[in-house]
């Protein structure tokens, strides 16, 4: 009876162990993801958007 009762408590451990790691693995997968699409490859010194120059040119101004 004692060993049924183990065999039966271990099987549940397993059954949690095995979703627990798809769960923890599904959500690195997903942060991974995430921060791969938020890499910016003109930001070299990794403090953003604060730096940088405008892309677009200025328009060249008539002289009066």
């Amino acid at each position: 009876m004692n060993l049924l009762i183990f065999i039966f408590g271990f099987i549940i451990f397993i059954v949690y162990v095995y979703f627990l790691l798809t769960i923890v693995s599904k959500q690195h997968r997903i942060q991974r993801n995430e921060h791969q699409q938020a890499y910016d490859e003109h930001d070299m010194d990794g403090i953003g958007n604060q730096g940088r120059f405008p892309t677009a040119k200025n328009k060249k101004k008539k002289k009066a």
